[in-house]
């Protein structure tokens, strides 16, 4: 299983939120680089970014501190935020990011993701953002009437690469990820799924793995040593290759 280290940017810096309310963000590390570089210290191998200031505006705001952490360190990294058309997508994979993460363009615009998917083959994953059963995009800040199995679906179908879902709920309260949505999602198609959301230990992590799942993303767990990122790494045993 694949683990994820997360860095969230709002104004440059490597923040957390709870519940996806942008104004819960804590401000962790001043410096994404050296954040990005402490993980990388670990042990770890891939990176997950969020660029949450793009995802509700709709575009990279936050560019600059991505392409400094991508020409700071060998991390395999994976972005989303604001992250809606195809130039865009090719700007991002030209620069060395190994993947890129779309959500409001796969719900919205089943055309486009299709075309993402033929352009870039494996490089392209789809995050399934849920709040209370709904599918939430535009920085979770709007919903959408598609269920989170047909948005699995439809992404499977495009050819992507990989499924990141996310609790909103759970995400940054440090509860335990909702395993039961993730799998049954999992279980709806092929695709590698990844567990975002809530996690918080060791024993969370053995769950996610136990349950079959590809990698998850830990954030806050992290940034608040309630996890150690190399007794993780060691547990998921990364022993798995792109698209996972």
């Amino acid at each position: 299983m694949i683990l994820y280290p997360a860095i969230d940017l709002k104004g440059g810096r490597c923040v957390r939120l709870r519940q996806g309310d942008l104004a819960t963000a804590t401000v962790y590390a001043e410096d994404p680089v050296r954040q990005a570089q402490h993980f990388a210290a670990a042990g770890a191998t891939y990176l997950h970014m969020v660029d949450l200031d793009g995802a509700v505006a709709g575009r990279g705001v936050n560019a600059g501190a991505v392409e400094a952490v991508l020409g700071s360190t060998g991390l395999r990294l994976q972005l989303g935020g604001g992250i809606r058309d195809l130039a865009t997508i090719a700007f991002w994979l030209d620069r060395g990011l190994a993947r890129v993460v779309v959500g409001t363009m796969a719900a919205t615009r089943p055309d486009l993701l299709e075309e993402a998917c033929r352009r870039f083959p494996g490089q392209v994953a789809v995050a399934i953002d849920i709040r209370q059963g709904r599918i939430q995009v535009a920085g979770w800040t709007a919903a959408e009437t598609i269920t989170p199995a047909d948005l699995a679906r439809r992404a499977e179908k495009a050819g992507a690469a990989a499924l990141i879902v996310t609790d909103i709920a759970r995400d940054g309260m440090l509860i335990g990820p909702n395993l039961e949505v993730t799998e049954a999602i999992a279980k709806a198609v092929m695709l590698p799924v990844i567990a975002s959301g809530g996690i918080a230990s060791l024993d969370h992590l053995r769950q996610v793995k136990a349950a079959g799942l590809a990698g998850a993303i830990l954030g806050r767990a992290l940034y608040e040593a309630t996890i150690d990122l190399k007794s993780a790494l060691a547990l998921c045993d990364e022993a798995c290759e792109p698209p996972c």
